[in-house]
């Protein structure tokens, strides 16, 4: 993971920061204070083939203690199942490599939304799928949105937000379905993406395992893939 920027390597050692409950091999497991209650736990399988997981210390102490054999994914997942606790379906996490920044595509010509847009922007979430909305979190209120036109129609829209109080952006991404495969939405995240690097932001895309298209636009776009986060949720 060494060839990501700094700030990816700093936020994601601080989020699994914490006392050691155990290590085997490559995996290893804390107690992090600090971690959401929201979520009481966490796991991240890197690239480089680590695993690091992480618990609140209520939940730690609720689970109980691990043997020496138990320290591993798969007796971690046991014990949160047993707890009651639900592990959601991981996301891909990509960033840009350490120096690097996208090149424009001058064949689009995405530009930043402002409040101006809003009757377009409105009009554009109209047309687009409740799911799509829920899945891609495209807001024009975000930090920084950008769009792509076709004539007067918003037809692709990207944006991001500082991602909890890091120097991470967090990006979004909506093509409306009659249009997709034109390459407008790389031309949004592209935009958006040179847009928060400018701004001293590292921007960060998360997209479901399967999805394929997505996964697809984030390698078009450069990005690289950094590891599979999985999050919690339950009683803590």
């Amino acid at each position: 993971m060494s060839d990501f920027p700094r700030a990816i390597l700093n936020y994601w050692h601080e989020a699994f920061d914490g006392p050691i409950v155990g290590t085997k091999g490559d995996f290893a497991l804390t107690v992090v204070p600090t971690l959401n209650r929201k979520r009481p736990a966490m796991i991240l399988e890197g690239q480089d083939g680590s695993v690091r997981a992480a618990l609140t210390p209520e939940l730690t102490e609720a689970i109980g203690a691990f043997s020496a054999g138990e320290i591993t994914v798969a007796g971690l997942r046991e014990r949160l199942a047993g707890a009651g606790i639900v592990l959601h379906s991981p996301d891909f996490l990509f960033y840009f490599p350490d120096d690097t920044m996208p090149a424009a595509d001058r064949s689009r010509a995405p530009r930043q939304l402002t409040e101006g847009d809003r009757e377009s922007f409105n009009a554009f979430q109209a047309e687009a799928s409740e799911q799509d909305l829920e899945d891609a979190y495209v807001e024009l209120d975000h930090w920084a949105a950008f769009g792509y036109f076709d004539g007067d129609r918003l037809v692709s829209a990207a944006s991001a937000y500082p991602w909890e109080n890091s120097q991470i952006a967090d990006i979004g991404v909506l093509t409306l379905p009659d249009v997709r495969g034109k390459g407008y939405a790389r031309a949004v995240v592209q935009a958006i993406i040179r847009f928060s690097k400018r701004q001293g932001y590292e921007p960060q895309y998360r997209c479901q395992l399967d999805n394929h298209a997505s996964v697809a636009l984030a390698k078009a776009c450069g990005l690289t893939l950094f590891g599979r986060w999985t999050v919690a949720s339950g009683a803590s």
